[in-house]
């Protein structure tokens, strides 16, 4: 079956597309991506997602923008799904499906509702193909924190059962996926570590209004100096001790806490701009090393020793990031997705491929255990086709 994977972060600076072929029958091996696209979101609809998502819109106005930006970003979905089909050479008409997570606006657990906008009506209009989306509001339902969902495709895709490995997505937050040796579903642990890209790419772009939107390949977190006792204070944060399962997003480490950090830091008078991006850089090198030191073993007793650290998204691409992983984890080989036949900035749109293939099928396509939901559920709703 022929599913394509619509993906767009945190960070809303792109959609990723990812074109898989997955065996007929309920397994998810072999498998063939047959393409990959990212597809950038416009500077000026980025900063409309961040500035709903932020509650910077007048109350009188709020719902209007909500449903034109719902509307804008299924068009932008549409084309997405649209460009990877030709990019390889296949029109759209020759795919079976497309799943599409959408673009989170809020995620509030703690109530019981999270929402992503992109209109599947709108993609499903479009590309005259059926659309499953709406992934999270089944797992909030029966009881989950809706988060983290890609642990099933961790499991399914990456999992080995002569290796201990724990898989971290470096995207707009940190999210890690523990796979002990010989594992069973149930034995899987996952869950939010906190801020990654996040927080980094909201401070480039305040310091440099605007003119940057990453530190990319950790350039500026180079050049900086590591300010110890502000890190400690940051770390300090109780959401990193919190035991899983937990999720969060951009309303804890979005745009009011780089604001809340740039006027602290500001306020202290000493460092330079990199000091501060490279601090920032250690705040999530040294939130993902306690995560798999303190937090796994916490809650997993007996848990086997990680061997393996396979990173994907953005952040793999930060040399900085990396480096200080490795210089962490002494013992622990730490290399990239790309290495086991996902390519990292693809991960997350095929990990939604796999679910929707699963919807479509009926069958499960969520590990209840990483997500705290009651039970396993088959999540995602059909639109179309």
């Amino acid at each position: 079956m022929r599913v394509i994977g619509l993906m767009s972060g945190t960070s809303a600076d792109g959609i990723d597309a990812a074109l898989v072929e997955w065996p007929a029958g309920p397994e998810a091996r072999p498998f063939r991506l047959l393409g990959y696209r990212e597809t950038p979101i416009p500077p000026a609809l980025q900063a409309e997602i961040h500035a709903l998502a932020a509650g910077e819109r007048p109350g009188q106005t709020f719902l209007r923008d909500l449903l034109n930006l719902d509307r804008l970003l299924g068009e932008q979905f549409a084309e997405a799904a649209r460009g990877v089909a030709g990019e390889v050479g296949i029109g759209i008409d020759q795919v079976d499906a497309i799943s599409s997570h959408g673009q989170t606006i809020a995620h509030h657990p703690e109530v019981g509702g999270s929402l992503q906008i992109g209109s599947p009506a709108v993609i499903a209009e479009r590309t005259k193909r059926p659309v499953v989306a709406d992934f999270r509001p089944g797992d909030l339902a029966a009881g989950g924190e809706g988060a983290p969902l890609a642990p099933f495709f961790h499991h399914a895709v990456l999992a080995k059962p002569s290796e201990t490995r724990v898989i971290l997505n470096l995207g707009g937050m940190a999210n890690l996926t523990f796979l002990p040796r010989g594992g069973q579903p149930e034995e899987v642990l996952a869950f939010d570590v906190g801020p990654a890209n996040s927080l980094i790419d909201g401070l480039v772009a305040e310091l440099t209004a605007g003119k940057e939107r990453m530190d990319r390949d950790g350039r500026r977190a180079s050049r900086g100096q590591v300010d110890r006792d502000f890190l400690k204070g940051l770390l300090a944060d109780e959401y990193f001790d919190r035991s899983p399962p937990k999720s969060t997003g951009r309303e804890r480490y979005g745009p009011q806490k780089v604001l809340d950090i740039l006027s602290d830091w500001q306020q202290r008078g000493a460092g330079s701009e990199d000091d501060l991006v490279a601090t920032i850089s250690a705040l999530t090198v040294e939130s993902v090393v306690r995560a798999c030191l303190e937090l796994i073993p916490r809650a997993q007793a007996n848990a086997p020793r990680m061997e393996r650290l396979i990173v994907g998204g953005g952040g793999g691409l930060n040399f900085v990031l990396m480096d200080g992983l490795r210089q962490a984890l002494p013992g622990v080989v730490v290399d990239s997705m790309d290495e086991h036949g996902v390519p990292a900035g693809a991960a997350e749109a095929m990990a939604f491929s796999l679910m929707g293939r699963n919807a479509l099928r009926g069958e499960i396509n969520h590990l209840p255990l990483c997500t705290g939901a009651r039970a396993p559920r088959v999540l995602g709703v059909r639109v179309g086709g």
